[in-house]
């Protein structure tokens, strides 16, 4: 019970329910990161893709693949408005989300 020792703020050597509510209230914390953590890592890709897209057509063209550069140029409108619509959702579940956390706590 000695990791529990940082929790017992009062040093009485037991843990009284304030004291709970605040490891409680930790664990919430860590559950809620620990659900959201492939969907934020998948926004960060896809907000690094976002900035690499154009690197990938420069680089492209400068290796002298023309055709390669020019492809990938014709679909970037089809991947931003993708990748753009993604990270929206993104953005609208977490909103959603907060919203209704909001209302359960009322």
């Amino acid at each position: 019970m000695s990791y529990l020792k940082k929790y017992d703020t009062n040093q009485n050597g037991t843990l009284d329910p304030n004291e709970l509510l605040v490891i409680e209230i930790e664990d919430r914390r860590r559950q809620m990161l620990d659900n959201d953590k492939p969907v934020r890592a998948m926004a960060w890709y896809a907000l690094a893709g976002l900035l690499c897209y154009p690197a990938g057509i420069f680089l492209c063209s400068l290796f002298g693949l023309d055709k390669a550069a020019e492809l990938i140029a014709d679909i970037a409108g089809t991947y931003f408005i993708a990748v753009a619509g993604l990270v929206a959702s993104f953005f609208a579940a977490g909103a959603y989300q907060a919203k209704k956390q909001e209302k359960s706590d009322k």
